[in-house]
């Protein structure tokens, strides 16, 4: 049996369907806030398991009988995001669950400049505490969170942020193929942290301007915007303070070089080249 928590998000939803192309779907399960959104799931098969990160007695009963539990990190940072986690991951152990896999990010680390990888590196510490196999799946940063940077360029064709550094932007849906391949191994499985999982190249965001002009066929500037401006731009436009604070790490983080690494290991997993940046955009522009 495998369970996958926050199986109705973007990465969990697309790895359970990875997972039942390769497995039958009586061996899977999925821990959800509202089973109402999985109810399709059930439909097919899938055990479907009420199971909140604020409610450990519901974990526990979600991961019962559980072979391997892949936590899907949560949407959430600083201490409510590890103290979310330090529940799943106590409730994986109180229900004897055999391995333990959690979807962490390159840059992981205690010093990231950005809070996302700080807690990424605390949860990694969790997981090491508990004695059992574990997996930390160090995927690369999200393609969509670049695309949501750009939906204004999107329209104006400028495209104005902080100063940034080379990102190796990775697509949710090879991340997905390649979790399910590593959550179905008979073998090989890694132990403790994976190496990056990545797209093939890196990008800033002007050599992202060059591909959004081929991709559209409309010219695409950069313009970069002080760390402060960037900042109050948000704040402006309705954004929390902690939620603008969090963007403007990530240009910090990125200026640091700390999603910079490329490896070869996704597309050894998915056995083909993950996805450029330049098909995810033209696929979710055309959408």
């Amino acid at each position: 049996m495998i369970i996958v928590t926050g199986a109705t998000g973007k990465l969990g939803r697309r790895t359970v369907e990875r997972l039942l192309e390769r497995v039958p779907a009586d061996r899977v399960g999925v821990s959800v806030r509202d089973p109402r959104k999985a109810q399709d799931l059930a439909d097919r098969g899938v055990r479907v398991r009420q199971g909140s990160f604020d409610d450990p007695a519901s974990l526990v009963h979600a991961f019962e009988g559980a072979e391997q539990v892949l936590l899907v990190s949560l949407d959430r940072t600083g201490e409510e995001c590890v103290s979310g986690h330090r529940t799943a991951i106590d409730a994986a152990v109180k229900a004897g669950v055999g391995r333990i896999l959690y979807t962490s990010q390159t840059g992981a680390a205690h010093d990231s400049r950005f809070q996302a990888c700080r807690d990424h590196a605390r949860t990694e510490d969790l997981l090491r505490a508990t004695g059992l196999p574990w997996t930390a799946l160090r995927n690369g940063f999200y393609t969509a969170s670049a695309l949501l940077f750009l939906e204004s360029a999107r329209h104006t064709g400028d495209i104005a942020l902080p100063a940034d550094g080379p990102v190796a932007w990775t697509g949710h849906d090879d991340l997905a193929e390649a979790t399910a391949a590593i959550l179905t191994a008979e073998e090989g499985r890694f132990e403790g942290p994976t190496p990056p999982l990545t797209g093939a190249a890196t990008l800033d965001f002007s050599a992202i301007a060059e591909v959004a002009s081929r991709a559209t066929g409309r010219p695409f500037t950069r313009t970069v915007v002080p760390d402060d401006a960037f900042r109050e731009q948000a704040l402006a436009h309705g954004a929390p303070a902690s939620l603008a604070d969090l963007m403007v790490s990530i240009f910090a983080a990125a200026r640091n070089g700390e999603f910079s690494a490329v490896d070869s290991t996704l597309a050894e997993l998915i056995g083909r080249e993950p996805a450029t940046f330049g098909a995810l955009l033209t696929r979710a522009w055309a959408e």
